[in-house]
């Protein structure tokens, strides 16, 4: 929540909307076949950084059935293909205030997903023209899954958008990708990201893969092996999402042990890929919003 009177939190939540913003239409117009992942992904993380911010959680970018959490390693040859149903997921603090923004790109020859990608990206306008002080989240989810289930396809019912705080990317509320009782309302003064997922198939997702992206969740504990500069390296993100791609500078072998250990001792969690069901396509679309006096401020609109 911003109060009124804190103009130096809200300056800061707009100028990384504005960061994050750029470096979306950025993505969207250098994804193209034959390009490394890598490279888009490392390459938005520079732009942020040119632009006097960071990176308020590592830049993914996941392609076809995988919904989220799709990040490069440092040995990472993985290219954009043609057919491929592309999202690009950005996250960038000022100062630790948040602002998260999403878009997809159809690769195909013959706009096969520019539907799909519509249908995203109609049902996060929708949620948006939803949102007021008081209104129930469920009611915002309400208008993502009628718009998406008009356009034949589904909402991917267990991913959800999220409240935006200082060294936090994920706070309450959740806002759903359906209509659901319960949940909360929107308030005067909070930050939060819409998020809806479309797809063509059931719309549910599961975790698959090895995880690329950590989060320490809580101190750690005392144990043998930890290695004291990789702590320091984890700590220094205060709690933001981190990557394996960020320990280049240190010996592989000292950073695995020593996330394993976080991990197994529940400091650390971990974020494996997130994908639908072999053969579908998932397309996303997300903004970040600050609810305000005089209503809804989109973050990370841009241009």
């Amino acid at each position: 929540m911003i109060a009124p009177s804190d103009k130096l939190a809200l300056d800061n939540f707009r100028r990384a909307g504005r960061i994050a913003a750029e470096c979306r239409e950025w993505a969207v117009a250098n994804i193209k076949p034959g390009v490394e992942i890598r490279w888009v992904l490392e390459s938005i993380e520079q732009l942020i950084r040119e632009r006097g911010a960071q990176p308020g959680f590592p830049a993914q970018s996941s392609r076809n059935a995988i919904a989220a959490h799709y990040c490069s390693d440092i040995h990472d040859t993985t290219r954009y293909e043609v057919g491929d149903c592309v999202k690009v997921d950005i996250g960038v603090h000022v100062d630790g205030y948040v602002a998260d923004t999403a878009a997809s790109v159809d690769l195909s020859h013959d706009g096969r997903w520019e539907k799909l990608v519509r249908a995203s990206a109609d049902a996060l306008a929708a949620a948006i023209a939803t949102v007021a002080d008081g209104v129930p989240v469920g009611e915002v989810g309400a208008a993502i899954e009628r718009t998406i289930l008009a356009a034949g396809y589904q909402p991917v019912r267990n991913l959800t958008g999220h409240g935006l705080g200082r060294w936090k990317v994920h706070t309450p509320p959740q806002i759903p990708n359906q209509a659901e009782a319960g949940g909360g309302r929107l308030k005067s003064g909070m930050v939060f990201a819409i998020e809806p997922f479309a797809c063509t198939g059931k719309g549910y997702i599961t975790e698959r893969g090895k995880a690329e992206v950590f989060m320490m969740v809580r101190p750690p504990m005392r144990a043998k092996g930890l290695d004291k500069d990789v702590l320091k390296d984890i700590e220094s993100w205060r709690g933001l999402p981190i990557a394996r791609r960020y320990f280049r500078h240190r010996e592989p072998e000292v950073v695995e042990d020593t996330l394993s250990k976080l991990a197994r001792q529940g400091s650390l969690m971990r974020y494996p890929p997130l994908v639908e069901a072999d053969g579908v396509m998932v397309a996303q679309t997300e903004h970040s919003i600050y609810l305000g006096p005089d209503g809804v401020e989109i973050l990370t609109a841009g241009k």
